[in-house]
């Protein structure tokens, strides 16, 4: 069959929008209509290269849709189901598995982007072989996915909210609840008020903090913020957030610093606003060469924490229902999130209002 999918031929370059051939599902393995895909800064850092794919690659890791075919030996799914995609494949049984650590399963010894047995089920119309962004590429109409990468879910959700579910909220909740394990009455500041921001401030918020630091360059993106929970604006573009915080907090510092944006300098001003014995949480993707320098005696006297969370330290099947529940309850925010939606053909417009700051979530929505 065919499908249209958004592919990266050349990193830094526009992405191009194509027919794609898409083969069966083989065993252990689904054909999935997309409903809709989110438009995440990982996305594009596949676009300049900061996660890495060797082009070309099929976009997308955030993303939910409808079964429509499965291999030999699926028994989790079924046709008609419906179900959020996990940019983690994980395997059960190694010792991340084993441990509840899933999101760093140990288990596929297979190249990035390509299905468990190595192969791909995407060609162009040269033959080529499409790799999808870890394992799913959602950026297509349709996808052939291993049965591990999903997460079924009640019907009753709408695919573009459900969708969110599959990365952002993941990722800033689960920072939090999982990762830190914020306790209320707890001050905590967020560096980065883009879709995973947003989603660690309300995280902040659920958990029971008592102030929520909202640190950005772009006043917009701050606005959002206070919808989200944030009890405190900081535009860094015009005053020092050290500074600011250790006015706000008699100079003691936060309890826990959440860094969303992937640069050397935000992750040293996490550290650098945290009170003794706080934590400073990682959550943004920086370069594969970036290096960061912390004080030494620092870390020692002070017994500051600097810790990493990845996809929000997640049980997947567990923690996307619950955050699903969580919704349902009105205790966080997903129709909020989406502020713009886009067809496939507009990616590259969705890229460029990512890049300016324009939404708190872009949606690509599919027909």
């Amino acid at each position: 069959m065919k499908t249209k999918a958004a592919v990266v031929y050349e990193h830094n370059a526009p992405i191009v929008v194509e027919d794609l051939n898409l083969a069966d599902p083989k065993e252990n393995e689904v054909l999935i209509r997309m409903g809709a895909s989110g438009v995440c800064h990982s996305d594009w850092s596949v676009v300049t290269g900061t996660i890495y794919y060797d082009p070309p690659v099929v976009l997308g890791h955030e993303g939910a849709g409808v079964i429509e075919a499965v291999g030999k030996d699926v028994d989790y799914v079924k046709p008609g189901d419906h179900a959020i995609l996990s940019f983690v494949t994980y395997c059960g049984g190694c010792r991340m598995c084993q441990a509840d650590r899933v999101v760093l399963c140990e288990g596929f010894p297979v190249r990035l982007g390509f299905l468990l047995d190595d192969t791909c089920r995407l060609t162009n119309q040269a033959g080529q072989q499409m790799p999808q962004m870890a394992r799913i590429g959602t950026m297509s109409e349709y996808a052939v996915v291993p049965e591990q990468s999903l997460i079924k879910i009640n019907p009753d959700y709408p695919l573009e909210k459900a969708a969110l579910v599959g990365c952002g909220v993941t990722t800033g909740v689960g920072a939090v609840i999982n990762t830190a394990q914020v306790q209320p009455g707890e001050w905590v500041a967020v560096i980065g008020a883009g879709g995973v921001g947003l989603n660690a401030v309300q995280g902040a918020k659920l958990a029971g903090a008592e102030r929520i630091f909202a640190i950005d360059l772009v006043e917009r993106k701050l606005k959002f913020a206070t919808a989200f929970g944030a009890t405190d604006l900081i535009n860094a573009s015009q005053v020092d957030p050290v500074e600011v915080i250790q006015d706000l907090t008699d100079g003691k510092g936060v309890d826990y610093a959440f860094e969303v944006i992937g640069k050397t300098e935000t992750i040293r001003l996490a550290y650098q606003i945290i009170r003794r014995a706080g934590m400073a949480v990682v959550i943004g993707i920086a370069s594969p060469s970036a290096q960061i320098e912390i004080p030494a005696q620092d870390l020692v006297r002070t017994e500051k924490r600097l810790v990493g969370s990845f996809y929000g330290s997640a049980i997947p099947r567990v923690d996307m229902p619950r955050l699903l529940n969580w919704y349902n309850q009105g205790q966080i925010k997903l129709d909020e999130l989406i502020t713009q939606t886009y067809t496939l053909d507009q990616i590259n417009q969705a890229f460029d209002d990512l890049n300016a700051g324009r939404n708190a979530r872009g949606m690509i929505r599919y027909s």
